[in-house]
């Protein structure tokens, strides 16, 4: 009985973990202690560092908010200008004629790459730019990135350095307003009228219907002539022993009566003016008419100008001559057919002219004895 109390301690212990079979010891399972504790440490990590996670989200949501603020405030801007732009007339040497040189559908076309353009360049540059503040909020380091994407953006224009080059052109070429849609132009490698104007190829439709397809990066020169006005020029050659004064006035009546008659009022812009003597030869001398017309009608306010002052020359009984040399008079010129007989005298074999034209007849040989 002495040895109860020393056996109930020892029994009320707890009893050590007997090896297994195989050798390994079973995992320890977690505690409530350890749960309690690992929970405690989260807990004071999170108090620790909320205040910095906070800081950082708050940042890139600003950063976010105020770049799409921003973009929508910039390309509303852009599409209110190009729209203004688009809608008002460009002046012609202080007159209001702007509107009849550029169509509806070349300002809309370059109002639309125009704004194409800079909208993309505007929401490249500011989403760029938030983009990289948002990383710089996590503490990235921002230079081998910066410097990839130079090395990338080197190598890639370089070998596309051609279509960055029509690009480019396209771009400067519509922001000048060089050309547009119903231009007729002289490109150089082409020429012809404008009928589709692109950041990277110009279609141009020439005088026989072909469409050329032109790169702007190859266009080194441009010649337009459906900008500002035209000029049509006529040369009248007429014998040097006409009146200059009744040819002149002629000419002041011919010019007076298109300028009042409809369409011809409307396309020639300014007065049909007689420049004078544009050169003097033996026989001839040219005068010079010339008109300021609108942009393109050039060739026919030429044709116009031709048909009246014909009619009116007739009328007048001016002679107007061709060529750089007059050509001389019928009337004055004797009739190469005078000296040339009659073919009745060939018909007659004792007719000088008939023996004259008769072959000489080969002597023959006498006959050896």
């Amino acid at each position: 009985m002495s040895t109860l109390p020393a056996v109930l301690p020892a029994a009320g212990a707890s009893p050590s973990p007997s090896p297994s079979p195989s050798g390994s010891t079973t995992p320890a399972v977690p505690t409530l202690q350890d749960a309690q504790e690992s929970a405690t440490n989260a807990a004071s990590w999170v108090e620790q560092n909320w205040s910095t996670w906070l800081a950082m989200g708050l940042q890139i949501l600003l950063v976010l908010v105020v770049a799409f603020a921003l973009r929508a405030v910039v390309r509303r801007a852009i599409t209110k200008l190009i729209d203004r732009m688009g809608r008002a007339p460009q002046a012609v040497d202080g007159s209001g004629l702007g509107g009849l040189l550029v169509n509806a559908e070349r300002r809309r076309q370059r109002s639309a790459a125009i704004g194409s353009v800079l909208r993309s360049v505007a929401s490249f540059l500011i989403l760029g730019t938030a983009a990289l503040m948002v990383l710089g909020t996590f503490r990235i380091d921002l230079a081998p990135l910066l410097a990839s994407a130079g090395v990338a953006g080197v190598a890639i224009g370089f070998g596309a350095r051609n279509l960055v080059t029509d690009f480019l052109s396209g771009v400067f070429m519509i922001l000048e307003d060089q050309y547009g849609v119903g231009d007729v132009i002289d490109a150089g490698v082409a020429s012809g009228e404008v009928i589709e104007v692109g950041l990277r190829v110009t279609k141009l439709r020439g005088d026989n219907g072909e469409i050329w397809y032109v790169r702007n990066g190859e266009v080194k020169r441009i010649g337009n002539m459906s900008q500002g006005w035209a000029t049509a020029g006529v040369d009248v050659t007429v014998k040097a022993s006409e009146d200059l004064d009744r040819v002149r006035a002629t000419l002041d009546e011919v010019a007076e009566k298109m300028s009042k008659e409809e369409p011809w009022n409307e396309l020639l812009w300014g007065p049909v003016e007689v420049l004078g003597l544009d050169s003097v030869l033996i026989d001839s001398m040219v005068v010079r008419v010339s008109a300021k017309t609108m942009p393109g009608k050039s060739v026919t306010v030429e044709r116009e100008l031709r048909w009246r002052i014909k009619r009116a020359f007739d009328a007048a009984h001016i002679r107007i001559v061709g060529g750089a040399t007059a050509a001389e008079d019928l009337a004055d010129t004797p009739d190469p057919t005078a000296a040339v007989a009659a073919p009745s005298v060939y018909s007659n074999a004792d007719s000088p002219q008939s023996a004259a034209a008769t072959p000489i007849a080969p002597q023959q040989r006498p006959a050896p004895k």
